[in-house]
């Protein structure tokens, strides 16, 4: 049934999650504070919001507000029922395939976090239990594929680009995706979509049929990064650490496109485990790369790691502007160099347990004004901790940007205030005055206001 923008329908998985129990159900459908309904229904509206150009959660909710997602048995199976859904999300009354793919990998994944981790890895040390979480997350989702060779490229990148740079995300999945590599994302808009958009027209060209693209989210995202179309492996960590985990750890090597905030967290958590000496002789590609007038962008993030982690961070990644050929060739040469390791290792392909990821890049990061305040912005202690700092920073300033929780913090309280050194304040004003100035906060920039104020000792406080 069909109103103006609206859908009411019932939908059954095709091959997997037939076959739910009483107790998944009614967990699915709990409504108090522990149970999983109001993440099924955030999750499932984001899906169905595919292709949507909102980036903010509050917004997507408010407009679909009368959504509501229900679970029954049928005597074949499970069916969800869907009321009030976008109508965009189906054709001729049907669900699009994709989307309905993407509707039960949200089941899927909200069930196995909540039933099967609760006892996980009895007996790990705390870092331990968080990387084999991530990989019983992934191999739960089939995104492990044993015996194949490294081919997996990770694209990082803004939801909110310029044209031009979408444009130029599209060529360099293409040269990636003619050498046989397939796409990883967040899996949302922009540079998420870009790449894999470019390497499905190359994978077609080439008769690849079993390519891959790989989207990974996590609920307090999603919503603000629907997934795009061309994803067809969705996986939903639980939040962001380990989503960021998944990435280094499934991925084999990054490609990171111009972003905002979120791509600049993304660049110093990358650099918080390659900084480790015990990373020191794992071979791992990191390309920053982007279109002729996007230097200015690359030269302010350059400028910020030179001035706040120095030197040796900016040797852990090279700067390749204009060329998406020589992206895609210098991507495919270390990708040889990351194969030829593991042979000799005997290290897995499809997970990467020899990373030393640090304990600080995984410990969960709630964005509260307390937690914000009292980050240690200082040169005072090693680059690698610096670098987890400053990604916490980050990460809080992409909750309050767009993630519910941090909105209403912001709204409750005003904005986060950020403490630390003067030199490492100032580079991080600079940069963040950068993404406002180039309109790279948000997809609806004229609105934007800051949810930050960098407060310095002398008692002045600047707000980007």
């Amino acid at each position: 049934m069909m109103t103006e923008a609206f859908v009411n329908a019932s939908v059954k998985p095709l091959d997997s999650l037939d076959m739910l129990s009483p107790y998944e159900v009614a967990k699915l459908q709990d409504k108090s504070q522990g149970g999983l309904y109001r993440l099924l229904r955030q999750c499932a509206l984001a899906v169905l919001n595919c292709g949507s150009e909102l980036d903010s959660t509050r917004t997507v909710l408010e407009r679909y507000r009368t959504f509501d997602i229900q679970i029954s048995h049928k005597h074949r199976g499970v069916q969800l029922n869907l009321i009030n859904a976008p109508a965009s999300a189906f054709v001729d009354g049907e669900l699009i395939q994709g989307i309905r793919e993407h509707l039960f990998s949200v089941v899927r994944d909200l069930l196995y976090v909540e039933d099967e981790f609760s006892s996980c890895c009895d007996g790990l040390e705390p870092s331990a239990m968080a990387t084999n979480v991530v990989f019983h997350l992934l191999r739960h989702a089939n995104a492990l594929q044993p015996h194949v060779k490294p081919n997996l490229m990770v694209c990082w990148g803004g939801h909110s680009i310029a044209r031009h740079e979408y444009e130029y995300t599209k060529k360099v999945g293409y040269e990636l995706g003619l050498r046989g590599m397939n796409i990883c994302t967040g899996c949302g808009p922009g540079a998420m979509k870009g790449p894999m958009k470019g390497a499905a027209i190359a994978h077609a060209k080439q008769r690849i049929n079993a390519a891959r693209y790989v989207g990974i989210s996590e609920p307090g995202i999603i919503a603000a990064e629907s997934p795009n179309p061309i994803v067809n492996e969705l996986i939903i960590m639980p939040d962001i650490e380990k989503r960021l985990e998944a990435f280094v750890r499934l991925g084999h090597g990054i490609v990171v496109f111009p972003g905002g905030v979120g791509t600049a967290e993304e660049i110093l958590y990358m650099l918080g485990i390659l900084l480790r000496e015990e990373n020191g002789k794992l071979p791992f590609p990191f390309i920053f790369t982007g279109p002729a007038g996007s230097e200015a962008y690359f030269e302010t993030v350059d400028r910020f790691i030179a001035e706040t982690l120095g030197e040796r961070a900016r040797g852990m990644y090279e700067i390749i502007i204009d060329d998406p050929h020589g992206v895609a060739v210098r991507a495919r040469e270390s990708l040889k160099e990351v194969t030829a390791h593991r042979r000799a290792t005997g290290e897995a392909f499809h997970y990467n347990w020899q990373l030393h990821i640090p304990r600080a890049l995984q410990q969960t990061f709630e964005p509260t004004h307390a937690n914000m305040a009292a980050l240690n912005l200082s040169r005072n202690q090693p680059d690698y901790e610096l670098a987890a700092q400053l990604r916490c920073a980050l990460s809080g300033i992409v909750a309050g940007n767009v993630k519910e929780p941090g909105i209403q913090a912001i709204e409750q309280y005003g904005p986060f205030e950020l403490h630390g050194e003067p030199s490492v304040m100032q580079s991080l004003d600079r940069l963040l005055s950068s993404f406002v100035e180039q309109r790279r906060m948000k997809i609806n920039h004229e609105d934007y206001r800051p949810c930050f104020r960098l407060a310095r000792p002398e008692g002045s406080q600047t707000g980007t």
